[in-house]
């Protein structure tokens, strides 16, 4: 795995961790990659804004949030996983296997931004950085394409230019076997909830609660 990635390992157990399911961590009693993962979603998120911020000073925070988002969603994530086998690799139960649980984009996208987060973990933010910037590489999005659809962003601007104040995201519970996980999170605006969304990955449901906030408030104009 290391030799795909291009990158060594002081601590190898970081990487074991980070492709470890959480099927195979519920079943066998050792930690899942799940903690790494939301470690991995902040560095990439901070890595690619810093590197669009320095490659775009005349771009105003409203695009370079649109193109931050169409460089770091699940689909572009899962490319990603692609080139690096992820699928073959993932540590996960029987049971998951079977249920085709190699090629879900959410468990792919997952897997990377907990790769990452070892990754940071093990050798530092700039050896990160580069890795990072290596991988994926930050080019300007087709703002007509999939990006334009990322409700969270939309959200974001709404809100901030509106109230000067920014929403966020609060899991409600998950639902369903291991294999076929339904996430249910509320969008959470100035200590209201202003709807919740439903999704196969938390990232799926964040996006379907921040258009029914979208939504709502856009109601109140």
């Amino acid at each position: 795995m290391t030799q795909r990635l291009g990158i060594s390992f002081h601590e190898i157990g970081l990487l074991v961790t980070a492709l470890t399911h959480r099927s195979y961590a519920a079943e066998h009693g050792v930690e899942s990659n799940e903690r790494l993962e939301f470690l991995g979603d902040s560095v990439l998120d901070l890595l690619v804004a810093e590197e669009l911020y320095r490659q775009h000073p005349e771009m105003e925070e409203g695009m370079l949030s649109i193109n931050k988002a169409a460089l770091v969603n699940e689909k572009a994530l899962e490319q990603v996983a692609l080139r690096w086998d992820v699928g073959a690799l993932a540590i996960m139960s029987h049971g998951e296997e079977s249920a085709g649980g190699r090629k879900r984009r959410a468990m792919l996208a997952d897997t990377v931004e907990a790769i990452i987060g070892a990754y940071y973990l093990d050798a530092g933010l700039d050896a990160c950085r580069y890795f990072v910037l290596r991988e994926i590489p930050v080019t300007t999005a087709d703002t007509h394409g999939e990006a334009w659809h990322d409700y969270k962003t939309e959200l974001q601007e709404f809100c901030q230019s509106r109230y000067h104040e920014t929403p966020h995201y609060k899991p409600i519970r998950e639902e369903g076997p291991s294999h076929e996980r339904t996430f249910v999170v509320a969008t959470i605006f100035q200590g209201k909830n202003l709807g919740s969304g439903s999704g196969k990955s938390k990232k799926e449901a964040e996006q379907a609660a921040a258009k029914v906030a979208l939504g709502k408030l856009s109601e109140e104009k």
